[in-house]
């Protein structure tokens, strides 16, 4: 009888892990952290990339109530001034710096950039990477030398470049946190995002061991890897411009959101996603040849939705069949 109990309540919990899985939006470690610790935030100098707008605008707003000191960089210097202006009022106007900047602008560029922010406020706490670039959806082999560049160029140099930059002065100050907007693609392949991916997979490789050679001198590194992310402009994370029809999507706000309590809890990765991209995340991971499989049955029925504006997320790309040419 008491084994029988016993196996009851094992069998009830397992169901219960399970309900709650299915209707996360976020990795099991993340959903247990709870909400983000203002006394990490609280007058701390933040500097953000990709301010201007989606992510990065939101993300912005969350530190500000959160009593963050800000700094805003994007290319588009107009739009920075737009999110500057709605922030000020509801917080001390010099707390707020706008610093516009191009990643891929190159290395004395970004020297001159990280002068300025040093110069704005006695040290930056927290830098984190939320500018991208993504193209639309294609075939691997039909990606063009410039877009594979410009791709890399954000992604991968110009982030890096920036790092390299700013974490001297964090490493003389001895404390220092990257926050970096990676994407599920840079956890599992991505059908039809081959060179965004890899530029994902590349920056989760130099993050993670950056944290490894710094992380007793004090900097931390939080990976933050979102999947399909609803944005004002209808992209995101984990997106591609032209996916604005894929379903249910976690908000902006809520991606926002869940990567300051990553931060300010000190993970050193986290999962943002609804399902049943964070399903097959977890399989890429643990069960690779199982996660694999799926992603090979859906890789050609996603690029084509992905050409036909549809539902690139979908659970049916697994049985569409491919029309037969007559």
């Amino acid at each position: 009888m008491f084994s029988i109990v016993l196996t009851f309540l094992g069998l009830s919990s397992l169901l219960g892990l399970l309900a709650k899985f299915a209707f996360a939006d976020g990795d099991f470690t993340l959903m247990r952290s709870g909400h983000a610790k203002r006394e990490e935030v609280e007058d701390k100098v933040v500097w953000i990339t990709g301010a201007s707008r989606g992510i990065g605008e939101i993300l912005s707003k969350q530190f500000a109530r959160l009593g963050a000191k800000l700094i805003l960089s994007a290319r588009n210097e107009a739009e920075l001034e737009r999110v500057k202006a709605e922030l000020v009022g509801k917080h001390v106007p010099d707390g707020i710096q706008v610093l516009p900047m191009d990643l891929s602008s190159g290395e004395s560029s970004l020297i001159e950039a990280v002068k300025k922010a040093e110069s704005f406020f006695p040290g930056v706490d927290y830098l984190v990477h939320n500018a991208a670039y993504e193209r639309p959806k294609s075939l691997a082999i039909d990606v063009t030398e410039d877009a594979l560049k410009a791709t890399f160029n954000v992604n991968v140099f110009g982030t890096i470049t920036l790092t390299r930059l700013l974490a001297p002065f964090m490493l003389k100050r001895g404390k220092g946190h990257f926050v970096v907007i990676s994407s599920a693609a840079g956890k599992t392949p991505s059908p039809g995002q081959a060179v965004y991916s890899a530029s994902k997979y590349a920056v989760n490789g130099y993050f993670h061991s950056l944290r490894s050679e710094l992380c007793k001198k004090g900097i931390k590194v939080t990976v933050v890897c979102p999947g399909p992310i609803e944005t004002s402009n209808g992209t995101g994370a984990g997106s591609s411009p032209e996916d604005t029809v894929s379903g249910k999507r976690v908000s902006s706000e809520r991606c926002a959101e869940l990567t300051i309590v990553a931060a300010t809890h000190g993970l050193k990765e986290a999962w943002i996603s609804n399902q049943p991209v964070l399903a097959v995340m977890y399989l890429v991971q643990y069960l690779p040849t199982i996660g694999y499989w799926l992603l090979d049955k859906v890789g050609a029925n996603r690029v084509e939705a992905a050409a036909n504006k549809g539902n690139v997320y979908s659970l049916g790309l697994l049985f569409r069949q491919k029309k037969k040419v007559t």
